[in-house]
C-alpha cells in the first residue's frame, strides 16, 4: 500500500514531535497503573501492550502496576460470595483474600504478562510478596461516632496500606531489560497477605523508584473543571485549591491525592489519563497536547 502525501507528512510530523520526548525520557522510569476500563476490549489491551513495548524499545523503563476489582467481583459472585465495601474499599476476610490472590497474582497478572510478551516485550509478573517488594500493614478505617468519645475503628479484614517498598527485585528486572508487572498484594511483618488499592501501590512504587512519571489510567478524560473541561499543567498548590473549592470531589479524590503525594515526594510529574483512548500512554508521553491531566511540581 502506497501512502498519500498527506498521510506520509502526518506520520513524519508525529515521529518528529516524539523525538525530543524520547531523548528526554531515555533511561528514565515511568510507573503506569493499568486496570478497569482500559482492560475492557481486545483493542485497548493490545494498544496498551504495544505502548509498553515501544517505551522499552526506545530506552524508557516502564513498570506496570495493575488492578483487577471487576475480575475479583466476578469470581466472588461465581462462588456465591457477596462483595461488600466500606468507603470504597472491599471488605476482605480470609476467604476473599484467597480469591484476591488467585485473581490478582494469578489470572490478571499472567494475562498482562502474556499480553506484553505476545506484543514483543519481555515481561515478568510479581506480587508484593516476591522479594518482600511491598511491605504492608493492616488498614483501619476510623469514623466519628456521636455515641462515643473516640472515633469508631472499623476493621475491614485483609486490606492494607503500604509501609515500605523494597525496590531490589524491580531494579534487578529493569536492569536486565525486563518489564515488571506488579499485582497490588502486600505482605505483613508476620507473613499475612494484604489487598491494597492499586493506585496507592503505583504511587508508592513511583516514589520509591524515583520515577520520572506516574501515570494513572482511568475511565474519564482526566480531571475536569466545573464546566467539564479537562484541566492540565497543574501545580500541587493549584490542585489543593481545586480540592478546597469542591471542583475535585468524590471518587476522583483518592486518585488525585495519590498523584499529588507522588509529586510531593520526588516524582517529576503525575498524569491522570483516559484509558479508553487507544495508545493513551504513548499519546500522553510523546505528544505536545497529551490526553489527560498533568500535575507537576512547577506549573507549565
Amino acid at each position: 500500500m502506497t501512502l498519500s502525501k498527506d498521510q506520509a507528512l502526518n506520520i513524519a510530523q508525529v515521529l518528529s514531535e516524539a523525538l525530543p520526548y524520547i531523548q528526554r525520557f531515555t533511561g528514565k522510569t515511568i510507573v503506569i497503573k493499568y486496570g478497569g476500563n482500559a482492560m475492557e476490549t481486545e483493542e485497548l489491551n493490545n494498544s496498551f501492550a504495544r505502548d509498553i513495548v515501544m517505551m522499552k524499545l526506545v530506552g524508557i523503563n516502564p513498570v506496570v502496576v495493575h488492578g483487577g476489582g471487576p475480575q475479583i467481583g466476578d469470581l466472588l459472585k461465581k462462588i456465591g460470595k457477596e462483595s461488600r465495601f466500606v468507603d470504597g474499599m472491599r471488605v476482605t476476610d480470609s476467604e476473599t483474600m484467597d480469591v484476591v490472590e488467585m485473581v490478582l497474582g494469578g489470572l490478571v497478572n499472567k494475562d498482562i504478562v502474556n499480553l506484553i510478551n505476545n506484543n514483543g516485550g519481555r515481561a515478568v509478573g510479581l506480587t508484593g510478596k516476591d522479594g518482600q517488594l511491598i511491605r504492608a500493614k493492616k488498614l483501619l478505617i476510623t469514623r466519628p461516632s456521636p455515641e462515643l468519645k473516640e472515633p469508631e475503628i472499623i476493621d475491614i479484614g485483609h486490606v492494607g496500606e503500604v509501609e515500605k517498598i523494597n525496590t531490589g527485585v524491580v531494579d534487578m528486572l529493569v536492569n536486565s531489560d525486563f518489564i515488571p508487572v506488579i499485582a497490588p498484594i502486600g505482605v505483613g511483618e508476620d507473613g499475612s497477605s494484604y489487598n491494597i488499592n492499586a493506585d496507592l501501590v503505583a504511587g508508592k512504587v513511583a516514589e520509591a523508584l524515583k520515577a520520572e512519571k506516574l501515570m494513572l489510567l482511568t475511565n474519564t478524560a482526566g480531571l475536569l473543571d466545573k464546566a467539564g473541561k479537562v484541566l492540565t499543567g497543574l501545580s500541587p498548590a493549584e490542585v489543593d485549591a481545586l480540592i478546597a473549592d469542591g471542583t475535585i470531589y468524590g471518587g476522583m479524590l483518592p486518585k488525585i491525592n495519590c498523584a499529588l503525594s507522588a509529586v510531593n515526594n520526588g516524582v517529576t510529574s503525575s498524569h491522570i489519563i483516559d484509558g479508553r483512548v487507544p495508545h493513551a500512554v504513548l499519546l500522553e508521553i510523546f505528544t505536545d497536547a497529551g490526553v489527560g491531566t498533568l500535575i507537576t511540581r512547577k506549573s507549565r
